[in-house]
């Protein structure tokens, strides 16, 4: 196994820059940056040492934290540099140790390897990559609880019991002459409705899970001066868009993340919808169109102080084909509209982006079409859509199994269902993962985790 070397902090400016390495060779390297052939730092323990080039001079002064294999997080030998965060130094310090035969590390490979070394199981490592990708306090918590075992903790009674059951098929199979009794037979299908109930429970959580981990995309859509950015700006709580009397002030699409009741949602200013002036302005009426199919909702605003106008109802009907909600907007001046004329059973809501009234009815109503969610008290979720199709497998393995046994099929047919339930249940956790789906993994991971 080679030693890997990445700078597990975000690039740019900082006042501190971390660098790892993990390998057999993690301390010879360490020793050859220090100049210092008998540098044997205590495990655990912080030292402060001059960095050197190879010709003695001094790159930087850095905090060195040595790990003992196995008693690191990747379960082998790992150094953690701690110096300044200058990208000169740091990229200066990449070079030298690269000079002494380390080299990059690939996305999620100091994960890979904890993982590999038994440190982590996979669903654990996925986890790391979810707690470091969140975007709301209830996604952290979700992550939280999958990465101190709780998902493979859930899985691994159901997964005993099938084993169990495939042990009791094996046996019949092998040592007697005619089929399980009958009476044997039920107490296996009742043993097997249990284990595919509680694997059926789990992966119907999916839904609110996906919800508080992906979260949801919203755009702002309308015909030019309805106050589309104005709305943007409330829900935000701060001015992001610009904001003018002119009509076509937004261009461009402006894309911001915030959170709704522990929802992380994707929220996009569009251009106005209209016959475009200029190229520039096709460009963003374009630009439009695109957020638009690629919105989970979208946000119909229309000005209620004026009449409806022609590329009102344009948007509205390219809207009803999606699931949308109508903001009449300016509700803090006269309404000159007839809502029954214009919505046609759509969810409306009345706003104000001057005074903010109806702001929180607004964020309510693009919720709404994607069930309830108590952020603070949920249970544990399957946040993961990996994880998610390997349970609906391993689900429709459990029926075709049952549905043999009911039919008085052989042994040997129900334990193929049997065995690739309990290995779409392994692949959960990575004991049974090929290398080609680590792979595709561990390249969604952060360069240096």
């Amino acid at each position: 196994m080679d030693t890997i070397v990445a700078v597990a902090t975000p690039p740019g400016r900082s006042a501190i820059a971390v660098l790892r390495l993990s390998g057999p060779q993690a301390l010879y390297i360490t020793r050859a940056l220090v100049h210092d052939d008998s540098f044997t730092p205590e495990p655990t323990h912080v030292v402060l040492k001059d960095l050197k080039t190879a010709d003695d001079e001094v790159m930087d002064q850095a905090l060195i934290t040595f790990f003992k294999s196995p008693h690191s997080f990747s379960g082998e030998d790992m150094v953690e540099i701690s110096c300044h965060g200058s990208p000169i130094t740091v990229r200066k310090l990449l070079n030298r140790i690269q000079q002494l035969d380390a080299r990059l590390a690939g996305p999620g490979e100091f994960t890979l390897r904890a993982c590999r070394n038994g440190k982590l199981n996979l669903s654990q490592a996925e986890a790391i990559r979810d707690l470091i990708n969140a975007r709301t306090t209830a996604a952290a918590q979700q992550a939280t609880r999958q990465l101190k075992g709780e998902l493979s903790n859930a899985l691994s009674g159901s997964k005993q019991q099938l084993i169990d059951i495939i042990v009791k098929m094996e046996s019949a199979l092998e040592f007697v002459e005619d089929d399980l009794p009958q009476l044997q037979r039920t107490a296996v299908l009742d043993d097997l409705a249990v284990v595919q109930n509680t694997i059926g429970r789990l992966a119907a959580t999916y839904q609110t899970g996906h919800l508080l981990r992906d979260g949801i995309k919203v755009a702002l859509v309308g015909r030019p001066n309805v106050g589309k950015s104005s709305l943007f700006n409330g829900l935000l709580s701060r001015d992001r868009a610009i904001v003018t009397e002119l009509p076509g002030t937004t261009r461009d699409s402006l894309t911001e993340s915030i959170a709704m009741n522990g929802i992380p949602v994707t929220l996009t200013d569009t251009a106005g919808i209209r016959e475009a002036g200029d190229r520039i302005e096709a460009i963003g009426v374009e630009r439009t169109h695109r957020a638009m199919a690629d919105a989970d909702l979208l946000v119909v605003v229309i000005d209620a102080s004026s009449a409806v106008q022609a590329e009102d109802r344009e948007v509205l009907e390219r809207a009803r084909i999606s699931r949308h909600v109508i903001a009449f907007n300016k509700s803090d001046l006269p309404s000159v509209i007839d809502t029954n004329e214009t919505v046609n059973g759509s969810k409306v809501v009345h706003v104000s982006a001057v005074t903010g009234a109806g702001l929180a009815d607004l964020s309510a109503a693009i919720l709404e079409p994607f069930g309830t969610v108590d952020s603070e008290s949920v249970g544990l979720l399957v946040t993961d859509s990996r994880h998610y199709d390997l349970l609906v497998r391993a689900v429709e393995s459990f029926d075709e199994a049952a549905s043999l046994m009911k039919a008085n099929a052989s042994e040997e047919l129900v334990l193929v269902g049997l065995h690739n339930a309990l290995n779409f249940l392994g692949e959960i956790t990575g004991e049974t993962t090929t290398d080609e789906i680590l792979g595709r993994i561990f390249s969604t991971f952060c360069i240096g985790k």
